[in-house]
């Protein structure tokens, strides 16, 4: 399962992963995030008059029928593929609301409870990554009007779980307009994934949101 990632491209690199790209209304200048954790505002792309869309949520998907209160939402910001479809808490975004939330990178530890190693994986081409994710609407019993998200994760490949039993499905650019529309199936979560590459980062990033606006939080551990 993922529990933290990062956000830190340029304007022009996150237009070039994904075109036509347009920019939500009211939406503030793009943040370089190295640690990001779930329940933090992060961006998703989402279909559009335009094509595409580059909006905020939060990274912890609230089905629109929630009734009780944010904090007794259990555990969303991961969807399991062989449920995303079935699962009470998933299934209407699965129809109708996908994203992909674009990522430079995430995190996956090794090691006893006790001793935990990060490891930080990127594309082998250091470009961005796109993930199969969804997202929803919803509407405190407050009248808090909330925009969510999740990140959909599968079986591990051979590669990836000498590290985790459990990985993202990654999209191809080219299946982009495909699972936006709805018109692909779970088939096109268990394709292929992107070659990555892995490193050891500094243990600092075991606490959430520890030199989430640092650069030097996804360097090589010496």
């Amino acid at each position: 399962m993922c529990g933290r990632f990062s956000q830190h491209y340029t304007w022009q690199q996150i237009h070039n992963f994904s075109n036509p790209l347009t920019l939500a209304a009211g939406r503030g200048n793009l943040q370089q995030r190295y640690n990001i954790a779930p329940t933090t505002n992060v961006d998703i792309i989402v279909p559009s008059e335009a094509g595409r869309e580059l909006i905020s949520a939060r990274w912890w998907l609230v089905p629109a029928w929630w009734k009780k209160s944010l904090k007794e939402v259990p555990s969303t910001f991961n969807a399991r593929v062989e449920t995303v479809d079935t699962s009470p808490m998933f299934r209407d975004a699965f129809r109708r609301k996908r994203c992909i939330v674009p990522a430079s990178g995430f995190f996956e530890w090794t090691g006893p409870k006790t001793d935990r190693i990060p490891h930080y994986f990127s594309a082998a081409d250091d470009g961005l990554l796109g993930i199969a994710g969804l997202w929803e609407r919803w509407q405190s019993p407050e009248g808090e009007d909330v925009t969510s998200c999740t990140m959909v994760v599968r079986d591990a490949d051979e590669w990836t779980a000498r590290y985790h039993d459990r990985m993202l499905s990654f999209l191809q650019p080219e299946d982009f307009d495909a699972w936006l529309s709805g018109s692909a199936g779970k088939d096109l979560l268990r394709k292929t994934p992107p070659k990555l590459q892995e490193w050891v980062v500094d243990k600092r990033v075991n606490k959430t949101g520890q030199g989430d606006d640092e650069p030097a939080t996804i360097e090589r551990d010496s």
